[in-house]
């Protein structure tokens, strides 16, 4: 097991790594809309969405993955009513053979955000 950390997504807000790797796999943690810095992006779901997949690959490419390696992603959405706009964000980041996905609305997510998103991705060894 190996704990991965970058400066290039925002650190851990708690008892938490940015991800960790086991054996061919790397798990995130949830990733929300904060900048590299700590600092929340405010903005539409849609810029909140694309903050998330920036953090989302930074964390990856740390880990020697990619977001074309992801085999699974949870997303997490605060308003079901945001479906399509974040799906149309997603669908950017998987163009060809996306991901098996989970979906859901939760009543409240860290900092009030819009969404939150954890992946499992391959490693290339």
């Amino acid at each position: 097991m190996e704990i991965i950390s970058t400066t290039n997504a925002p650190q851990a807000i708690g008892p938490y790594s940015q991800a960790v790797k086991v054996g061919d796999f790397l798990y995130t943690s949830g990733q929300i809309p904060l900048r590299p810095d700590g600092t929340l992006l405010q903005g539409t779901v849609e810029e909140q969405t694309h903050q998330v997949f920036a953090n989302l690959k930074a964390v990856l490419e740390a880990a020697g993955s990619g977001l074309n390696q992801v085999v699974k992603t949870t997303v997490f959405i605060k308003n079901m009513d945001d479906f399509a706009r974040i799906n149309e964000v997603y669908g950017t980041y998987f163009p060809t053979n996306p991901p098996a996905r989970s979906c859901v609305e939760v009543a409240r997510l860290p900092k009030d955000v819009a969404i939150e998103v954890e992946v499992i991705a391959y490693i290339n060894k």
